[in-house]
């Protein structure tokens, strides 16, 4: 398929999805935005963003915002799947409310994104999906990462499971796994400086460059750190 690609990003209005999204933006892409709070961003040009509704958390509300963003585009060509929440609760102390919501946000929701969007990425040859993971996908670093862990764990798994699903018609999906990237969320957790965690923007490039590689070169996951641990 050619002509301009289509991509739409989850947790668009902050952190990494906005990062994402402007970086998208810049390189050619037309975007459609999944906010809880849809407001253009100032960056943002009319003509080829599209601002949704949509709250990882709110259900099934994924077909809804495909069926808008198809409908304003005609095509899809990409999604990143951003939007996320953190715990730094033990896998003992947590109770199961807290698990299923972590898991609803950070791995129900991105499959059902992908589900949705699916008819129109096969479509694409060259549809491409990014699953935000994290370091605590690839390894769980303390108790207090436990429970955060085991669903980001699973969103590693769900990216796995998307590229066998759809090599063949063309699908390539990537687990991108960061360690910390200076969001609010991990602002919130971490009391390291800005200055020494990953600039959500070079996470932005890389994001970027993943979904622009061809057929060819697919890339399973993707990890990248600030700091130095054993194998990361």
């Amino acid at each position: 398929m050619t002509g301009t690609r289509v991509a739409l990003v989850s947790g668009a209005s902050r952190g990494i999805g906005a990062a994402t999204a402007r970086e998208l933006a810049r390189q050619g892409w037309r975007l459609s935005l999944g906010m809880r709070d849809p407001r253009l961003p100032e960056w943002a040009d009319p003509a080829s963003v599209h601002i949704h509704a949509y709250d990882a958390a709110g259900g099934d509300l994924e077909t809804g915002w495909v069926t808008a963003a198809t409908a304003r585009f005609g095509r899809i060509d990409a999604i990143v799947a951003s939007a996320g929440i953190c715990s730094t609760s033990t896998v003992i102390e947590a109770d199961d409310d807290e698990l299923d919501r972590l898991l609803e946000i950070n791995c129900k929701a991105p499959r059902r994104l992908a589900k949705a969007a699916w008819n129109a990425l096969t479509a694409s040859g060259r549809g491409r999906v990014i699953i935000l993971g994290s370091l605590s996908g690839k390894r769980v670093k303390h108790a207090g990462a436990g429970l955060y862990s085991m669903t980001k764990f699973a969103a590693v798994a769900l990216a796995h499971g998307i590229r066998h699903a759809g090599f063949d018609v063309g699908i390539r999906a990537t687990a991108v796994c960061p360690g910390l990237v200076d969001t609010d969320m991990a602002r919130a957790l971490e009391a390291r400086a800005s200055a020494d965690m990953t600039d959500p923007a070079d996470l932005a490039r890389i994001i970027a460059m993943l979904v622009d590689l061809p057929n060819e070169a697919s890339v399973a996951e993707f990890t990248l750190n600030c700091q130095l641990e054993e194998f990361y």
